[in-house]
Order: structure tokens, then C-alpha cells, then sequence
């Protein structure tokens, strides 16, 4: 890193407004040449809208851009590009019916016919000179998620950015995964690249940034290089308050099997097991974690006990009661809480108000309907208590559930699921893209429903969340079971292999 040479990127008094919300608060940000500078803060605090502005996507109201010393006017992501900047979003945007070749080139080349060889001999170049194997031809869709990252750097390497924005980059990762795409940035930064690196894990940050940035609700509130600083001083920062160095896990005697899977096996959209022949069980006042890299089966296992996927074979009980295949209904009546990973898709009708939203599921009961209308008096009681206690921060219960952050939005979903009477609690990745306050409040109401007698499944691609919450952990792979130990005696560098498909 040279901070005493000019900033590569500099962002003066930057304001972003979205009606009445402020994004981005007079923020001045600076990047400088062969470092990398993560940008922290919770949810909304603005760290990805000032980044799309950095990347065109956004225009800012108010400020000023430099790149590289000279004024920018970014209209778009191919003005950002045109000065060297890319960006790589947390969620992909690659055409997974294409080549990973033709992905590469998609919006580069110009004119009527592709030289398609010079562009497989230049994307072979930059494999070889950053160590990002990844077969050309390979289709999109068959390549796991960490390839698909490679492809994604491939691409803007390939349009010869040397400002690299990652957002959240890590979080559908492995950790061996994990490892090799730090040792593509050091070797991004060491040729005179930087990288700006938005992540909620502090540990990662810790490891891979050479300064930090951190926002609270649209403002910068401090800057420290990395090794000045600590984790605590940073949650600190980001939460504008302390939050417990770990979570406290009372000792508690197990009770009788509350879920039973046997033989389990379930097929994926192509038709493909995705689950096979699987056998679990989880007691009362048991936590057990599911730890795997995303595409491992994982969404189908928990697609088959919300009743949205049928089992291609194997049974499902609860309480010794068979699960009616197929059929969230009975999901539901059997006392199943559901936490799905996609809140917005498959937890949420985003159209709907935060009150809608939360008699989901009840409404039909004789305590919201009377011969067939709705008791709204009984509703507004109901939905404010759940406001309250759920701590959900909104403009009321009948402000849209789509104006609330991710993190709101995720407790609109507790709030629902865990007010009734549950028996398990199937979390699948509930705090996926949350930051650390979130996470924190979500891990003690999962700890909460333990000790209130509830079986736990969490499903999850964070392994340190794994590590702080279960009691029991399995790994799967390619939809079977490949390691089964309690948290306690569990060794990261052998849980690390489980989740790539090496028993020893």
C-alpha cells in the first residue's frame, strides 16, 4: 500500500437520498493504490449504496468523485468500468446457460464476429497469472459457487479494472474457498490493484484488509488501519454500542426426539438427488447445525421439511407423528417454525404490511376470524404486542413489509414463526446478509426457543455461526452426511474437509 501517493479514488462529501431516507451522509471515502480497504456497518448503514455510486450504478446528489486524480461523472456502470473500476455484487450476474468463456466477453467485445480464440488465449493469460482455474467451456449453472466467483473476477480482470469492489464476497464460500480467493486478492494488490472489500465477517476483515472504514446509518464513523484495531472495537463502532463477546449457552439436559428423518432422499429442479438416503434426528432442547458450501443439498433438505419440496423417498416425523409428504399445512398443525433463506421470495409477500404478514399462517384460527370474518380488533392487539416484544423497527403495523431493512425483515418472520406453539424450529440461514447486531439478537432467540423446550435445526454456510450456536454439527455433502461430532470436540481444519468432500 502507498497512502503517501495520491488516493486512486477519492469521494468528497458524497450524499445519496432515497425519499426520505439518507444513505449516504457527506461521506468522504479514499482508496488508495495496492491496498485493501473494507468498508463495515450494519445493515443500511450504506456501505453497497456508496459503492454503487462508486460503480455508476447510482448518482449521488451531492459531492464529488476523483478517480485516479481526475474528476469522474459516472452515469453508468460502463463509465465506472471505461476508468477501471468493477464491481463483483453479492449476487452474481452471470448468465448460467453460457460458457464461462462467453460470460467473459459478454459486453466487451464490439463489431459484428468475435475473435473468440484471442479471447480464450487472453482469459487462459489471466487464469495462469492469478491462479483462477476455471474451464471456459464449462456452463455457468454447473460450476460450484466458488467458481463461480473466479468467473466474476475473470471478468473484470478480463476489462482490465484495477479497482476491485467486492461485496460480501465471502458469504456463500467454504473456508478452503475462502483461502484461495485471499491469496487472488493479495496477489490483486501486490501488481498495484486495490480492492475495496464490504464484508460483515470481522475475523476475515482482520485477516485480509490493510485499512478500515467504518459507516453507522449513512455517516463515516471511523477510520483505523487493520492493525490497529480488534473485532470488539469494531462491532463496537458499527453498533454504536457493546454486544457480548459471545454467546452464553446454558448447559441443558436433552429431551425426547422431536424430529426423526429416515432415509430421506429429495430431487433437486432437474430432477437430480439433491438428498440422499439421509438419516437425522434432533432431541428437545437440542441445537444441531447444518454446515456445508451452498448447492450441497442443503435447500432441498429444508424445502422437504417446510412441506414446499415431496421426498423422492424417506419419512419425516415429529413427536413420533408422520409428516403428510409435500404438504407445509401439516408442517405447520405438527408445530414446525419455518425460517427460510430467501425472506423476500418464500418467507415474506413483500406487498403485503408488516400485520399481514404476521397472521400468515393464523388467520383462518377461530382467535382471527369469526364465521368467516376477520376479528380485527383481535389483530391489531396481536400484530402490535409482536411488534413490541419482536423489537421490529417500522413505521407501524401497516407500513409495507418491504420498507423494512433485511434485518426487520427477518424478525417480522421470528415474530410470526415463534409466537405460537413450536416444537421445532427449522432455521435455514437466518441471518445470511445480516450484520452483527442482527445476528446477535437472532442467536439469542434461537437459544431462547432451546431452552424453552424446542428442537433446533439450523441450516447454515456460516461456520463460525455454526461453531457458536449448536451443540451438535453435521456436514453435508453432495447431499449425504459426511461428518456427524459434537460442537465441543469439532476441529475447524477437519470440518473444513467434510465440507469438500474429503472424509480422512
Amino acid at each position: 500500500m502507498t497512502e503517501a501517493s495520491p488516493p486512486v479514488v477519492e469521494m468528497r462529501g458524497v450524499t445519496k437520498r432515497f425519499l426520505e431516507v439518507t444513505a449516504n451522509d457527506a461521506i468522504d471515502f479514499t482508496l488508495y493504490r495496492g491496498e485493501i480497504c473494507a468498508l463495515l456497518g450494519e445493515n443500511g448503514a450504506g456501505k453497497t449504496t456508496l459503492m454503487n455510486i462508486l460503480f455508476g450504478y447510482y448518482a449521488a446528489d451531492e459531492g464529488e468523485i476523483l478517480i485516479k486524480g481526475e474528476p469522474a461523472e459516472l452515469g453508468s456502470p460502463r463509465d465506472a468500468i471505461t476508468r477501471g473500476v468493477g464491481m463483483i455484487h453479492q449476487h452474481f450476474t452471470l448468465v448460467p446457460s453460457q460458457s464461462v468463456l462467453e460470460n467473459i466477453i459478454i459486453g466487451k467485445s464490439a463489431g459484428l464476429f468475435l475473435d473468440m480464440a484471442a479471447a480464450r488465449e487472453k482469459l487462459i493469460k489471466l487464469q495462469r497469472r492469478f491462479g483462477l482455474q476455471v474451464d471456459p467451456d464449462a456452463l455457468v449453472w454447473t460450476l460450484s459457487v466458488g467458481e463461480q466467483q473466479k468467473v466474476e473476477i475473470l471478468k473484470a480482470l478480463y476489462r482490465d479494472v484495477d479497482i476491485l469492489i467486492m461485496d460480501e464476497p465471502t458469504a456463500v464460500l467454504a473456508p478452503v474457498e475462502v483461502g484461495d480467493l485471499f491469496k487472488t486478492l493479495k496477489t490483486l494488490v501486490e501488481e498495484g490493484r486495490s480492492v475495496v472489500f464490504i464484508s460483515h465477517k470481522l475475523n476475515e476483515v482482520m485477516e485480509i484488509s490493510d485499512r478500515i472504514l467504518v459507516l453507522r446509518r449513512g455517516r463515516l464513523v471511523a477510520e483505523r488501519k487493520t492493525e490497529a484495531t480488534n473485532t470488539q472495537e469494531l462491532v463496537n463502532l458499527m453498533v454504536g454500542r457493546d454486544l457480548l463477546e459471545r454467546i452464553e449457552k446454558k448447559p441443558l439436559a436433552l429431551g425426547e426426539v422431536v424430529l426423526e428423518i429416515r432415509g430421506l432422499t429429495v430431487e433437486d429442479d432437474k430432477g437430480l438427488a439433491a438428498v440422499k438416503n439421509l438419516d437425522l434426528t434432533v432431541r428437545s432442547r437440542e441445537i444441531v447445525g447444518i454446515a456445508g458450501v451452498s448447492g450441497n443439498g442443503q435447500t432441498e433438505l429444508s424445502e422437504a421439511l417446510f412441506g414446499l419440496r415431496a421426498p423422492a423417498a424417506g419419512t419425516i416425523s415429529l413427536q413420533g407423528r408422520l409428516l403428510a409428504p409435500g404438504s407445509p399445512a401439516a408442517a405447520i398443525e405438527a408445530g414446525m417454525a419455518r425460517i427460510p433463506e430467501d425472506r423476500i421470495e418464500t418467507g415474506l409477500l413483500m406487498d403485503l404490511s408488516v400485520e399481514e404478514n404476521l397472521i400468515l399462517e393464523k388467520h383462518a384460527g377461530d382467535d382471527f376470524q369469526s364465521r368467516g370474518l376477520l376479528r380485527f380488533p383481535s389483530i391489531h392487539r396481536f400484530s402490535e404486542e409482536l411488534v413490541k416484544r419482536f423489537s421490529i423497527l417500522t413505521a407501524g403495523r401497516d407500513a409495507l413489509v418491504k420498507s423494512l431493512s433485511g434485518g426487520n425483515l427477518q424478525k417480522v418472520i421470528l415474530a410470526r414463526e415463534l409466537s405460537g406453539r413450536t416444537v421445532l424450529v427449522v432455521a435455514s440461514q437466518p441471518t445470511r446478509g445480516l450484520d452483527v447486531g442482527a445476528m446477535e439478537y437472532i442467536h439469542q432467540r434461537l437459544l431462547a426457543e432451546q431452552e424453552r423446550g424446542s428442537a433446533v435445526l439450523l441450516i447454515s454456510e456460516d461456520l463460525d455461526e455454526i461453531f457458536t450456536v449448536s451443540d451438535r454439527m453435521i456436514v453435508m455433502y453432495e447431499g449425504i452426511i459426511m461428518g456427524d461430532v459434537r460442537t465441543n470436540e469439532a476441529v475447524r481444519e477437519q470440518i473444513g474437509l467434510w465440507m469438500t468432500g474429503v472424509k480422512a
